[in-house]
């Protein structure tokens, strides 16, 4: 498969996934969450870690480092935008109209990155420093999610006793 082949079919991928996210945040604001469906997300994504054992796969060093770091910067995005609110005493996922703004944004972000750094990495690497940037960007917003959830459910708790 030729490079641009690649770079355009791990686009395509990535678009559809991004708008696979909208879709899913969208019906799950309509239905109450839990810890389950906050912490597995990560867990399940952590098995594409598996892609590293594929030599094409490996970082360098800095490209870890790299990776990592942005992700957690775009983490802040997705944290900012994440809140709960109770309803009828269970905690929903506040809808937010700045979430899908952002998660676009992210992705157009993503693909300006790739298109610029396939010319000087390898696709195969390249999709390595975007999972590791996806996975370190999922982790800190589901950490800082289950902070909050967790947060709300003491308060729901507190707030039975009291009643």
């Amino acid at each position: 498969m030729s490079k641009n082949l690649s770079i355009i079919l791990s686009t395509v991928l990535a678009t559809c996934m991004a708008l696979g996210v909208i879709v899913i945040r969208i019906k799950a604001a309509k239905k109450p969450t839990n810890l389950k469906k906050i912490i597995l997300p990560p867990i399940f994504m952590s098995t594409g870690a598996f892609m590293y054992l594929v030599p094409e796969f490996r970082l360098t060093g800095s490209e870890v480092l790299e990776a990592i770091f942005i992700g957690m910067f775009f983490s802040l995005f997705l944290i900012k935008t994440s809140k709960f609110e109770i309803i009828n005493n269970e905690i929903y996922l506040k809808r937010s109209k700045a979430f899908i703004f952002i998660l676009l944004g992210l992705l157009v972000v993503r693909i300006i990155m790739k298109l610029y750094l396939s010319s000087s990495i390898d696709v195969s690497q390249l999709s390595g420093m975007f999972f590791l940037l996806a996975f370190s960007m999922i982790v800190p917003w589901r950490l800082a999610m289950y902070k909050s959830y967790t947060k709300m459910k003491n308060q729901l708790s507190s707030d039975s006793i009291i009643s």
